[in-house]
């Protein structure tokens, strides 16, 4: 994966899933995670967030001409979503 975009609505869920996943700060897979900042910083949009996540991502693999990225959500209940894209351009 090039690019990971990584809902996350609380920092602390970030962090426990980028452990989970062996992602310690300095890897080289972290710094490739929300690289422009997520949720917190581009604000938590009710409703909105699965369109704002993928559009970053989309729009961020094709500016750095990257091949793939994995946009996640998470989804009230302990549900999750994940879907991966291919830079075709």
């Amino acid at each position: 994966m090039d690019l990971l975009e990584l809902n996350e609505a609380f920092a602390a869920q970030s962090l426990g899933c980028l452990k989970e996943l062996g992602m310690d700060m300095g890897t080289e897979l972290y710094r490739r995670v929300n690289v422009n900042g997520g949720a917190i910083a581009h604000g938590h949009a009710l409703s909105n967030s699965g369109t704002r996540i993928l559009t970053t991502l989309i729009y961020e693999l094709k500016r750095r001409k990257a091949n793939y990225g994995l946009a996640t959500l998470c989804i009230g209940g302990g549900q999750g979503m994940a879907v991966i894209v291919e830079n075709c351009g």
